[in-house]
């Protein structure tokens, strides 16, 4: 099937909107974030390999790349890819890695605005270990936009946060300087504080999305005084529910009073077109996901 034509795809920067690509696993509708999409490929032969994780299906060589192959069905415990020969693969390049999703079938893809998508329930999603991270309503049915991220992880733990990284950076003094932080996940936002307090910064707060962390600097202003007394960094996803990175990014410059910030953009998108996104909103940096000790470094940078 066709490459995925991101300059086509890719939305106007701010506009709080995402392309969801919706896909089926038996009856029920999933999302991915088109921005996470290579391309959408028919099924193509695959080697096994051996010793490998159980939802690690093998390696197919489309083009020049080796890939892994993650069999979706099998990861989540649902029904299994019946007819090999009319099932899909969603090719995805995030993380700075690239993998292969093994599904039933693409429905197509829909642009739905962030402020639309609802927080998962946390007692029907598993709460820190859900695999949902927003539900999305379009044309009467429900899609449940899965991490992918997490699922990578779970798979391969070396393509997530590594804490570890932490103690490399040695003996580090402590500051009371205020971080806010806007991540949606509630693992990744824990792991993202416990590693910042363990590099020494111990006054976090943080926020479960953009709308949450916008109206936690409203306050902040509201209350007078100078903003950077409540906070010195910004540091935030981009994939949100309710109002996602890159329109915070956009509120937070064309404020007079909260503009000064430095906003850092720490998420799995990081690639060059979510790079030009970022540097036109006025991102003072940005990062990938696994690179919390790089993190650390640019929060050092901008606020001591």
């Amino acid at each position: 099937m066709a490459e995925m034509k991101k300059n086509e795809i890719l939305l106007e920067s701010g506009t709080n909107e995402l392309e969801v690509m919706e896909f089926t696993i038996g009856d029920r509708h999933f999302g991915i974030n088109v921005a996470k999409v290579v391309e959408i490929m028919q099924y193509a032969q695959i080697t096994p390999m051996p010793n490998s994780n159980p939802f690690v299906e093998g390696i197919f060589k489309p083009r020049d790349n080796i890939m892994t192959v993650i069999n979706l069905p099998a990861y989540m415990g649902l029904t299994p890819v019946e007819n090999e020969e009319r099932s899909i693969f969603i090719i995805t390049t995030f993380n700075k890695t690239n993998t292969a999703f093994h599904v039933h079938a693409v429905e197509g893809i829909h642009r739905i605005s962030w402020s639309s998508i609802e927080k998962p329930d946390s007692t029907i999603y598993g709460g820190e270990e859900g695999l949902a991270t927003g539900i999305a309503r379009y044309d009467n049915r429900l899609i449940t936009i899965l991490d992918f991220e997490k699922i990578l992880a779970d798979i391969s733990p070396d393509t997530g946060i590594q804490i570890q990284e932490i103690y490399s950076l040695g003996e580090r003094p402590t500051s009371n300087k205020p971080i806010l932080i806007a991540e949606d996940s509630p693992l990744l936002e824990k792991m993202i504080i416990e590693s910042l307090e363990k590099s020494g910064y111990v006054n976090i707060i943080g926020c479960s999305n953009g709308e949450e962390a916008w109206n936690k600097l409203r306050k902040f202003k509201s209350e007078g005084g100078n903003i950077t007394d409540y906070v010195r960094c910004i540091v935030t996803d981009i994939e949100m529910p309710k109002m996602d990175g890159h329109r915070l990014l956009k509120l937070i410059r064309d404020d007079e009073a909260l503009k000064i910030l430095p906003v850092i953009i720490f998420s799995s998108l990081i690639n060059e077109e979510m790079r030009r996104k970022g540097a036109s909103l006025g991102a003072t940096a940005q990062i990938t996901k696994p690179e919390i000790a790089n993190l650390v470094g640019l929060i050092d940078k901008h606020i001591l």
